[in-house]
């Protein structure tokens, strides 16, 4: 047993290192090989193995790669007649391996039942595994020498490390080199001499990698005896723990600015009416609610399209809950201007209407919106930080958003028309502006944006009727504390509370944490009612 584990791992070391003969480099000896490997047993086709990896062809790999999936086939009658079954659709399809050319030639018209499956078991498997990383790292990209170091990490023998000990001067790139060094080192940390496992340490030091980290635990037990080693080793995983420490408050300070990006959205909208027209708004959280349908609605309209399809959503969305919110201002709120009470009451009554009328329209389940490739995934940056792709875009979107309505605010007419009401109305009035028409556009305007923020919530939770419920509060309690009508105020206003929630989170939990924002809200108006941000001049009249 000990022979047959040695040959396994001398043929495999000798795939890293190159190929064994210049007889043995074309996909004749491949064929060869392949079809020797069809007669015999699990445990010589283990052994096997290594012998195809260490044959220099550009269908090497292929082969391998087919062999882990279960995809080689050989003719009962002919164990010399090679296939590769590929799946098209429902449909299978048998391709010939025909002379030397072991990619896949014409479609056969063969019979499942004429073949015979080349089959593998669980250490077939792993020596294939092993077999294809030896192969990536000889002759694969960066990216697939990176990946074959991956996979060997921790996973070395004596003779293996000195191998990679061998190939490690003839790699160009600086990141294998890095990788190289990673895993000779987490081998090194096994040695019986101490000062290698000292000198080990060096490179392991702060590394993330949990691998490195387990390595590091192992030989702090098995060396514990070693009081100069388990203090070095000790010290390098404290360095780890600190690293790991900082990425982990990096995560939930991104956490946090996600979710206040969310709330600025919610909340922005709420503050340019709230601001201008002095009118509590009930019924802002269903003009978000309205947002998230109608992405809804456009991705059953575009099936075929999902990838463009939030690029027609957001303006759609912002159409329609801008409708709904001048209709709302035309149709209720003009007759109850000075009546504040009224008019949250009637705001109030009109968010009960709505959700009704979506409960009627698409029934009281939630509905779930896809979200497309380009926002699925998240960004890597190293083995314990990874961002989410969509939480990301929904903050670049927030901040675009809130970037274009400050322009509109100060660079447009109706920017500084909407200025002159929020501040002196009856002066505004007497200069020619039509407040009438201001108020629907400023409420219009409000609402649509809040119809965009139900476009960004529709990709992070499911949309129902109730969605909009769970951000009116919050939208409140970030206009306030921000300063009435300022944007500015609203921005710092978002972010904070989002990223004091989600640093609170961990400790209390998360109903907690709500209660306790909301309790320094509270206090904090009582110091500063005009929140962080208040108008000046005639504005704070």
């Amino acid at each position: 047993m000990k022979n047959l584990i040695a040959g396994i791992v001398g043929v495999w070391l000798v795939a890293l290192c190159g190929p064994v003969t210049a007889e043995a480099a074309d996909n004749g000896s491949l064929r060869a090989q392949l079809q020797h490997f069809s007669g015999l047993n699990y445990r010589q086709k283990k052994a096997a193995v290594e012998g195809l990896a260490t044959i220099e062809s550009e269908s090497t790999l292929p082969l391998l790669q087919a062999l882990l999936g279960g995809e080689i086939y050989f003719s009962k009658t002919d164990n010399s007649q090679f296939y590769q079954r590929r799946e098209s659709g429902a449909e299978v399809q048998f391709s010939p391996l025909l002379g030397d050319q072991l990619s896949p030639g014409p479609t056969a018209a063969i019979k499942p039942s004429s073949l015979r499956k080349l089959r593998v078991n669980n250490a077939v498997r792993k020596a294939l595994r092993q077999a294809i990383a030896a192969v990536q790292l000889r002759v694969g990209s960066e990216a697939e020498r990176l990946a074959a170091l991956e996979t060997m990490l921790g996973k070395l023998d004596d003779e293996a490390y000195l191998r990679l000990q061998q190939l490690q001067p003839q790699q160009s790139s600086a990141a294998v080199q890095d990788q190289f060094q990673l895993v000779l080192a987490v081998h090194q940390l096994g040695a019986a001499d101490s000062a290698q496992r000292l000198a080990a340490l060096g490179p392991l030091a702060g590394r993330l990698e949990p691998q490195v980290r387990a390595a590091i635990q192992q030989a702090i037990e098995a060396f514990a005896d070693d009081r100069a080693f388990v203090a070095e080793a000790s010290a390098a995983l404290a360095k780890t723990e600190q690293r790991i420490g900082f990425y982990r408050f990096v995560e939930t300070l991104f956490f946090g600015l996600s979710l206040g990006s969310v709330f600025l959205l919610a909340a922005i909208g709420l503050a340019i009416t709230f601001g201008v027209m002095g009118v509590i708004n009930m019924a802002h959280g269903e003009m978000i609610m309205l947002g998230a349908y109608t992405t809804y609605v456009v991705q059953l309209l575009m099936p075929a399209h999902l990838q463009y399809s939030l690029l027609v959503a957001v303006p759609a969305a912002f159409l329609v809950s801008g409708l709904f919110g001048v209709l709302i201002e035309r149709g209720v709120i003009q007759f109850l201007h000075g009546r504040p009470l009224e008019t949250l009451l009637a705001t109030f009554g009109i968010s009960l209407i709505l959700q009704q009328l979506v409960r009627s329209v698409f029934s009281p389940l939630n509905r779930q919106v896809a979200s497309p490739s380009w926002m699925s995934g998240a960004v890597e940056l190293n083995p314990v930080l990874s961002l989410t792709l969509n939480r990301l875009y929904i903050l670049a979107f927030s901040l675009l958003v809130f970037m274009l309505l400050v322009y509109l605010f100060k660079r447009t007419n109706l920017g500084l028309n909407v200025r002159a009401v929020s501040q002196n109305r009856a002066m505004a009035k007497a200069m020619g502006v039509k407040t009438g028409w201001v108020d629907a556009l400023t409420f219009g305007l409000g609402s649509g944006v809040a119809g965009v923020a139900g476009v960004a919530l529709s990709q992070l939770t499911n949309v129902g009727p109730n969605l909009g419920q769970s951000y009116i509060i919050d939208s409140f309690m970030v206009v306030v504390f921000g300063g009435v009508g300022n944007l500015i105020g609203t921005l710092v206003g978002a972010f904070s509370l989002g990223v004091a929630n989600k640093f609170l989170e961990p400790l209390t939990g998360a109903v907690m944490a709500n209660i306790l924002v909301l309790v320094f809200i509270i206090l904090f108006i009582q110091k500063r009612p005009q929140g962080l941000f208040p108008q000046r001049g005639r504005a704070a009249e």
